[in-house]
């Protein structure tokens, strides 16, 4: 019996299972980076032990500190979590070799299906069906469009469409670039891209004694840069044919490598949902795992670790599926800028009406809590949110709702977006595919502006400043402005409050009900709303809005000259373009620079053809967000040219 187990891994995972471990009596021991030293993880945990460093290089993925750190807390067993080392055979086979249980299947499965390419012949020889590869030297304007993922991990990194063969020699040359500096791999392959196909995935469990359960599927089609952004179980819109078609096939292959514990088993449905191919199968616990959990009534992870205990899964299967769950990943980005990830302090994070007790109709996963830190150095997710209910639509309403109600006050996220995703007409008739944010993300990210939210900020503003709250007295004439975040609008709001009410330039059929500093009232035609507001520092936070407020005089030493490339983020330059250099000629929207920040990579391109001046950047410099990297000196328009 495990007594004390080390969670090799950080954040929401490692609080996710240490929940399960306190519910088991284990006691649970946490690792931490220099970076995480005060993280939500390190606090739960009954012991912690420090991993000297802040890159996940020199911390999270050295196999060789967590056995130590294992060995050092009395831990007798260790569980990876996702992400990181978590299928990574030779840190399993390090785990039993130091005399510690795994949790998770064996190093050989592992090994079997961490190439994807070794894992689709595999597939093959089962019987499993599959894409057929196409080799990038030969490929043809045909075989577009293709594909080009890396052999060694997931999350999206190294992968790329090509849908002109004329790109295909750069576009292959940065994926086994991404895939090198990702995974030490730069394997790659190549394999037709499906327009508008669907993730499916199916949730298998395995024991010692060859039982191995299906848990029924998921729906993993709205992705942003290959990773999921919000899931569902059961898939919606299978034929009971192909269900049963997916159920064989990810039992045949968790067969085929005499898999042990929680893994996934990945398909690629094609448009029409009659045929579906094999992706990957990855052998850890998936992050959108809740679902299953709500849709089956089962703790996933107490079972990964009874069966590594050596306990049999129940003889009469799994407990029937009961009605559908959706969980939305909720990402410290910017959706409508490339998804750039932001940073700062989590003032609060919190869901309305969180039940307590009993089988929660809302599930919040996080690893944060109010008055953390989103860092550079991970990744920018915050947290998962979860809602169940009886039927597809009720358990889509709930969380669109929930999410639309949150307060989530800090960095930009992507709450919006995932609002407006749950209630677009495609989705919630299940009209989904890997293309639905090709083809939706400009309206979806449109911005919404409230002008009454920014004059609701503007009233609390006022309250604030008045000692004991609002006065019905009369006031001077007011002018605040605030720009809306993250979409930059300006807003200027003017008014004054009489003995006759609110007077606001633009609200002729507003009236004021009550301003404090965190309530306002508002009635307009008839319908009084309703904002709470809060503040830190600069901030305002109006119900979902987020307003910054701008002083009368702006600081003219914050303009930059024409033609500067400044960082979008704080992150790390992974490298530059070959032979870049001041003086050389570039063209308009040339890759110059990348940046890798929380998991992703970012090009910065060059804003217009002309000569580069300044270059600041070079390969494993760290710099904050707004940092000068080069500077591009377009031509001037009365320059001759030479006689």
């Amino acid at each position: 019996m495990i007594t004390s187990l080390l969670v090799a891994n950080r954040g929401e995972i490692a609080c996710r299972i240490f929940r399960t471990c306190r519910e088991l009596g284990i006691s649970t021991v946490a690792v931490h980076s220099d970076a995480d030293a005060d993280a939500l993880h390190v606090r739960e945990a009954d012991t912690a032990v420090r991993l000297p460093g802040t890159a996940p290089a020199d911390t999270y993925l050295r196999g060789d500190l967590l056995v130590a750190a294992a060995r050092a807390a009395g831990a007798d067993a260790v569980h990876p979590g996702y992400g990181f080392l978590s299928e990574n055979a030779a840190f399993a086979r390090a785990v039993t070799d130091a005399g510690l249980t795994w949790i998770g299947p064996s190093a050989e499965a592992i090994e079997s299906m961490a190439s994807k390419t070794r894992a689709k012949k595999l597939m093959a020889d089962a019987g499993v069906p599959l894409l057929a590869p196409v080799d990038p030297d030969t490929a043809t304007a045909a075989d577009l469009p293709l594909l080009l993922k890396a052999a060694a991990g997931g999350g999206g990194r190294g992968m790329r469409v090509v849908r002109e063969l004329s790109c295909l020699e750069g576009e292959l040359e940065a994926a086994v670039a991404e895939a090198r500096s990702a995974f030490g791999d730069g394997e790659v392959f190549a394999e037709p891209y499906v327009e508008r196909g669907r993730h499916v995935e199916v949730q298998v469990m395995a024991d010692a004694y060859g039982t191995v359960w299906t848990l029924g599927t998921r729906d993993c089609s709205l992705q942003r840069r290959h990773q999921k952004v919000i899931e569902e179980a059961p898939a919606p819109g299978l034929s009971d044919a192909l269900r049963r078609t997916l159920r064989e096939a990810a039992t045949a292959a968790a067969r085929a490598v005499d898999y042990q514990g929680a893994g996934t088993v990945e398909f690629l449905v094609a448009e029409g949902g009659d045929r579906a191919y094999f992706l990957e199968m990855n052998t850890r616990l998936q992050v959108e795992h809740p679902v299953t959990e709500a849709v089956f009534g089962l703790d996933l992870v107490a079972l990964q670790i009874r069966t590594a205990e050596g306990a049999p899964l129940p003889p009469d299967g799994p407990p029937p599926p009961n009605g559908h769950a959706v969980e939305a990943r909720l990402y410290a980005e910017d959706p409508a800028h490339d998804w750039a990830p932001q940073t700062g302090v989590l003032h609060r994070l919190r869901l309305p009406d969180l039940p307590v007790g009993g089988a929660p109709a809302l599930r919040l996963d996080t690893g944060y809590t109010d008055g953390d830190t989103v860092s550079v150095h991970y990744d920018p997710m915050l947290a998962k949110v979860i809602a169940h209910a009886p039927t597809r639509a009720e358990a889509v309403r709930k969380l669109a709702h929930a999410l639309d109600r949150a307060h989530v006050h800090g960095p930009a996220t992507n709450r919006d977006l995932l609002v407006r995703s749950l209630r677009h007409p495609d989705f919630t008739a299940a009209r989904i595919d890997t293309g639905f944010y090709d083809r939706h993300l400009p309206e979806l990210t449109a911005p919404a502006p409230d002008p009454l939210a920014a004059l609701a900020a503007a009233l609390a503003d006022a309250a604030r400043a008045r000692i004991g709250g609002w006065r019905n007295v009369p006031s001077q004439p007011q002018t605040k402005t605030y720009r809306s975040e993250p979409d930059g609008a300006t807003h200027e709001i003017r008014y004054r409050v009489t003995r006759d009410g609110l007077h606001a330039e633009g609200f002729p059929d507003v009236r004021l009900h009550r301003a404090a500093p965190d309530r306002v009232a508002l009635e307009v035609d008839g319908v009084l709303r309703k904002f709470d507001v809060a503040v830190y520092g600069d901030r305002t936070h109006v119900g979902p809005h987020t307003f910054t407020r701008l002083p009368r005089f702006p600081d003219p030493t914050t303009r930059t000259a024409p033609g500067s490339l400044l960082a979008p983020m704080p992150g790390t330059v992974v490298r530059v373009a070959e032979g870049l250099a001041v003086g050389a000629e570039v063209a308009a929207g040339q890759p110059l620079i990348w940046l890798e920040a929380m998991k992703m990579e970012h090009r910065i391109t060059a804003p217009a053809s002309g000569t580069l001046t300044a270059l600041h950047a070079a390969p494993g410099r760290q710099v904050e967000v707004g940092a000068l990297l080069a500077v591009v000196r377009e031509p001037a328009e009365d320059a001759l040219p030479d006689a």
